[in-house]
């Protein structure tokens, strides 16, 4: 593997780099995150070791900006403190897996062995389409830059729409999705939050983005 360190403390990132080095992979480092963002949109990295304490932007930050960059390699979070938020707020920046300092040379490269296994695929930690944005993280949504109060019924059901967009999903599926067992499939919920949202989404900014597929269920339009 091609591996990308971003960490700003030197012994740490000649500690790991020589650790990859050893079980055969190359091994770049970054002291901070915007060289980290620069050098992984110029060169394909297989993988990514991101420290959370950078100077400048911090980690949670800068894979933040390597998503939007459309940098795909998985990121492995490195972190000093074991706290849950952190853990979280990683995550939810774009990050695949995390480890906490102090750990193995061992551990670290069997973690990112199993990255490597996952690929490079497309996971945005926003859903877009069309000038609808979504932000699973915040529960937030956006028409343009006008932010839309949603339920969190109306905020689960757009978001199985925006995840697969173009396609006809059924009134069960979509049940499936955005509601617990305790729903009769009979009931016609979906068709009255689909009215919720063409009320908050479409008509007040002149859209018609969800599209009545009569005798099957609905689709999302990009």
């Amino acid at each position: 593997m091609r591996v990308l360190v971003v960490e700003d403390e030197p012994r740490m990132a000649a500690l790991v780099r020589r650790g990859l080095g050893e079980e055969g992979h190359a091994a770049d480092v970054a002291g901070q995150g915007e060289d980290a963002v620069w050098m992984a949109s110029t060169h394909p990295y297989d993988a990514i070791v991101l420290d959370v304490t950078l100077p400048g932007i911090s980690g949670f930050e800068t894979c933040r900006r390597l998503r939007t960059a459309g940098v795909w390699a998985p990121v492995l979070m490195l972190t000093a403190r074991d706290a849950v938020e952190d853990r979280v707020a990683g995550l939810d920046a774009g990050a695949d897996d995390y480890l906490t300092k102090p750990f193995s040379l061992a551990e670290l490269h069997a973690r990112l062995r199993a990255l490597a296994r996952r690929g490079g695929v497309e996971r945005p930690t926003e859903l877009v389409v069309g000038d609808l944005r979504l932000d699973p993280a915040s529960r937030r949504v956006w028409r343009g830059e006008t932010e839309v109060e949603l339920s969190p019924k109306e905020f689960a059901l757009l978001e199985t729409f925006m995840r697969r967009p173009g396609e006809v999903l059924s009134r069960l599926q979509l049940l499936d999705h955005a509601w617990d067992f305790a729903y009769d499939n009979r009931s016609n919920v979906i068709d009255v939050y689909v009215r919720y949202l063409r009320e908050k989404l479409d008509r007040p900014f002149g859209c018609e983005s969800i599209e009545t597929v009569r005798g099957v269920g609905y689709r999302f339009n990009t």
